[in-house]
């Protein structure tokens, strides 16, 4: 049905390297591989969200080359990606048809998009649902089964789904499941993406998988048991000797607290998580995107309500989890999160302003009222230069300069407040290889100093290099610890996957 030949993608480094695969109707196609081997990137270029550098396609025997998601979607190729996109603000109807509403000579018929919006959700066993109703008045695993709906209802050759039962409970799943074995009575090419390994040994006619952008082989149904799966995602021979100039020779031991967590509950991404931060240790946080791992660093933070649990930053008694950022900040908590340019700067103010930031709430300060003045200026230039953060002046607003500069100017504000314990969410991402030298040197920086740091990274061989202990979320839990700096990475994949038990799966006759 589908056919892959030497499909490749370049950004700043190659994502995606010379695959060429092959997709046949009625079968169940697994996709695996680790937090960037390039299976999204993949699957985008299948769907026409991203063009490939160099290489084709060919779909039902004719050449496919997309270049928008329409254009995929009128040649019968759909994706269900792991990203909700439901509009909340619209109704289920609504959403069911958005990209096809039904009309007649270019007059919305609102009582055929009802009726067929009835037959569908019936389909989906969501017949109990109201058709007018807003998105927004259902839960996440009937919001993930109402997109799988429309984006499927219309004729499909080929139907990518990323992590489709990531939101679903037991029975939504099960009704998933019906419906995959329909659609493969059909004659569709399915290119199925999961964490949970036994539920693709249950599901997949076929599994390939991909590592640092390449394929690795493909097996059909029963040619390799998980732990098999796993190895084949891991890269024994690449280097994970720690991060040269950087790390020191003997970290220091600290018998001193910096953070306990105990009994963390945050539904349904952070499910009673607990562990503890020494001083001056750096505990980085792996898991598969989507396990948990950005919400659990939020809910330390109060940047979302936990529903549970307890916190004790340093010697201070433990206490409640914090209701807000203040809280934290208050209590000796800093974070750097996962989306700088939307929760770590105000991209219209200045160098100066931005790393004035967190000290607004210091008594005798108004707002942006020390960001005016030359100490505010004197301050920023010397993280300027101790970060080389490259800018033509302190008055120079953030958003001109490039991620990896404002990458630094948001670990210079946190920097200038100070605190007891970091949390730093994807501190490198985006960045590069000469910025990311420099983050990593002012962590260890941090930790020398006895500051307590929590690092989440997608790139396991950052955090097998830089920390002195990991710890492994998967589906909300906490699910291992391993101490280095001796790591086997193998081992920290299976626990990154451990949580992802899959649920019982029937055969139809």
């Amino acid at each position: 049905m589908l056919k892959l030949d030497s499909l490749t993608k370049d950004f700043a480094t190659r994502a995606v390297d010379q695959v060429s695969l092959e997709f046949a109707p009625g079968q169940v196609h697994a996709l695996l591989g680790a937090n960037g081997a390039g299976k999204s990137t993949l699957c985008k270029m299948i769907a026409g969200l991203i063009l490939p550098t160099q290489g084709s396609m060919v779909l039902d025997g004719k050449k496919y080359s997309p270049d928008s998601k329409r254009q995929a979607q009128r040649a019968g190729v759909q994706i269900v990606q792991q990203e909700l996109n439901v509009l909340a603000t619209l109704t289920l109807a609504e959403n069911l048809f958005l990209s096809n509403l039904p009309n007649r000579w270019g007059i919305l018929s609102r009582r055929t998009m009802h009726r067929r919006a009835c037959e569908i959700l019936a389909d989906f066993g969501l017949g109990d649902l109201d058709p007018h109703a807003p998105a927004s008045s259902l839960g996440v695993g009937q919001q993930q089964l109402l997109e799988i709906a429309a984006n499927t209802w219309q004729p499909t050759q080929v139907l990518i789904l990323d992590e489709p039962t990531a939101a679903l409970s037991t029975r939504e799943s099960q009704r998933l499941f019906e419906k995959i074995h329909f659609w493969k009575h059909q004659g569709v090419a399915i290119l199925y993406i999961s964490h949970r390994l036994a539920e693709v040994q249950a599901l997949a006619d076929r599994i390939s998988i991909l590592r640092d952008g390449k394929l690795q082989g493909t097996w059909s149904r029963g040619e390799l048991q998980e732990c098999d799966i796993v190895a084949k995602m891991t890269n024994p021979a690449k280097s994970i000797a720690p991060i040269s100039s950087i790390l020191p020779a003997d970290p220091a031991e600290s018998s001193t607290q910096a953070l306990r967590v105990e009994q963390l509950r945050l539904s349904p991404k952070v499910q009673n998580v607990s562990f503890s931060l020494r001083a001056g240790e750096i505990l980085g946080v792996a898991g598969l995107v989507g396990s948990g791992r950005t919400e659990l660093l939020r809910a330390i933070f109060g940047a979302d309500r936990a529903s549970g649990g307890s916190l004790q930053v340093a010697d201070k008694p433990a206490c409640k989890p914090f209701r807000n950022p203040n809280e934290a900040v208050r209590a000796g908590l800093v974070m750097i999160s996962e989306d700088r340019k939307a929760d770590g700067l105000l991209l219209s103010e200045s160098i100066a302003a931005n790393i004035q930031l967190p000290m607004l709430d210091r008594p005798g300060l108004g707002r942006f009222a020390l960001a005016r003045t030359g100490q505010a200026r004197r301050i920023a230039e010397t993280y300027c230069q101790n970060l080389a953060i490259r800018c033509d002046s302190t008055d120079q607003s953030v958003g001109t300069l490039s991620g990896g500069n404002q990458q630094k100017v948001v670990l210079a504000k946190w920097l200038e407040r100070d605190g007891t314990v970091f949390l730093m969410d994807e501190p490198t991402r985006g960045i590069d290889v000469a910025a990311r030298q420099q983050v990593y040197e002012v962590i260890r920086n941090l930790a020398k100093a006895g500051k307590g740091i929590l690092v989440v990274s997608s790139d396991l061989e950052e955090l097998i290099g830089l920390c002195d202990s990991i710890g492994v979320m998967s589906n909300g839990r906490w699910t291992a610890s391993f101490s280095g700096p001796n790591y086997e990475p193998q081992a920290i994949l299976e626990a990154m996957f451990a949580g992802y038990s899959a649920p019982e799966i029937s055969t139809p006759p």
